[in-house]
């Protein structure tokens, strides 16, 4: 689970990247980090977003609280949110369509999708 919550986070990391170019193109420049953070959390523009940074969060805890058992059903089921978060697609809504649009545009996202997709089929297999 550590690999792949690594590998979403270089994905979400990726995508940020992606959007803030984008983003720099029509609104002008993002001139720090702290901006960068503040738009990320509160600007619509990058609100399709908040799913993918959901699932790294509850990942994150999952991960990180010695009090809750990290139980086969429940990688399972993070993993199969994974699976369906990351399937860009064209005909789709919200993140699915934005997903689309990012690998389309960033080949840094391709890349980080490929990673993703690689550790969820050692996953399966």
């Amino acid at each position: 689970m550590r690999e792949v919550h690594q590998k979403l986070l270089s994905l979400y990391s990726a995508l940020i990247v992606a959007e803030r170019i984008t983003y720099e193109r029509i609104h002008g420049h993002v001139d720090s980090t702290d901006e960068l953070i503040h738009l990320v959390l509160k600007d619509p523009w990058f609100t399709w977003l908040c799913p993918l940074l959901d699932l790294l969060v509850r990942i994150d805890q999952l991960l990180e609280d010695d009090a809750f058992d990290i139980t086969s059903d429940n990688v399972q089921h993070l993993v199969s949110e994974v699976r369906t978060l990351t399937r860009p697609s064209i005909e789709g809504d919200g993140f699915e369509r934005a997903y689309y649009e990012a690998l389309n545009r960033a080949p840094d996202v391709v890349l980080a999708h490929f990673q993703v997709t690689r550790v969820l089929l050692a996953k399966a297999a």
